[in-house]
C-alpha cells in the first residue's frame, strides 16, 4: 500500500544521504525510482541531489508553480516506478504537498519526502507544515548539537559566527551559514 512519508530534520543531519541510499537500494534490486528536488537549490548543480559525503544523483526539479502530480504521472507513463523521492521538500508549496498525496492515493506510488522542519527563526516552512499535516508516516533524521543532545533547531549565522534573527526564510547555504542546535542552545544563540 502506497504512503506519503515525511523524513525531516535540521541542517546537516544527512537527509540527502538517506534519500540517495534508499533510492540506491531500490535500483540495486532492479526497481526504478523517480527523484525530484527543488530548483531553487542549485548548490550541487541544476537537477542534482548531492550529499556532503560525496554521493550524487540526477533529479527532475520542481518550482513553486509546477504541478508535481503531473510530473509524477508523466514519469509513470514512461515505465513503472517503485518509489518517488523528493529532496528539499520544505520548498514545496501547500498545493504541491496535496499533489504528492494525490499521487500516493490515485497513482498508488509511495512518495518519500525529505526536508527541513523549521527555519532559523524556529518557524515551520509551508511545505513542511503541510507534510506534517498530511503524511501517513513521519520519521526524524537525527543529528546532534555541540553539547551532544539531539539538535532540533538551526541558526543562521553571519561571517563572525553571530546568530541572525531576522531576514528572508529562504537563503541557500550550507555549513558556513547554518548550525544545528538543541532547543536550549538555539534559545541562547538567538537571545530567546
Amino acid at each position: 500500500m502506497a504512503k506519503l512519508y515525511f523524513n525531516y530534520s535540521t541542517m546537516n543531519a544527512g537527509k540527502s544521504t538517506v534519500l540517495l541510499q534508499a533510492s540506491h537500494n531500490y535500483r540495486e534490486r532492479g526497481m526504478d525510482t523517480y527523484l525530484m528536488t527543488a530548483a531553487i537549490d542549485g548548490r550541487a548543480g541544476a537537477g542534482r541531489i548531492a550529499s556532503r559525503i560525496g554521493i550524487t544523483a540526477e533529479a527532475d526539479t520542481f518550482r513553486p508553480e509546477d504541478d508535481v502530480f503531473a510530473m509524477i504521472e508523466t514519469r509513470l507513463s514512461k515505465g513503472p516506478v517503485a518509489c518517488v523521492f523528493v529532496d528539499e521538500a520544505q520548498f514545496l508549496s501547500e498545493r504541491q504537498v496535496w499533489q504528492l498525496a494525490r499521487a500516493v492515493d490515485d497513482l498508488k506510488v509511495p512518495v518519500l519526502a525529505y526536508g527541513l522542519r523549521v527555519d532559523f527563526q524556529g518557524k515551520l516552512f509551508p511545505g513542511s507544515a503541510t507534510l506534517l499535516a498530511l503524511a501517513d508516516e513521519m520519521r526524524e533524521v537525527r543529528t546532534i548539537c555541540k553539547c551532544g543532545r539531539k539538535a532540533t533547531m538551526v541558526i543562521r549565522q553571519d561571517e563572525a559566527g553571530n546568530a541572525i534573527t531576522e531576514g528572508d526564510q529562504v537563503q541557500i547555504g550550507g555549513n558556513e551559514t547554518y548550525v544545528s542546535l538543541c532547543r536550549k542552545h538555539w534559545r541562547e544563540a538567538v537571545g530567546a
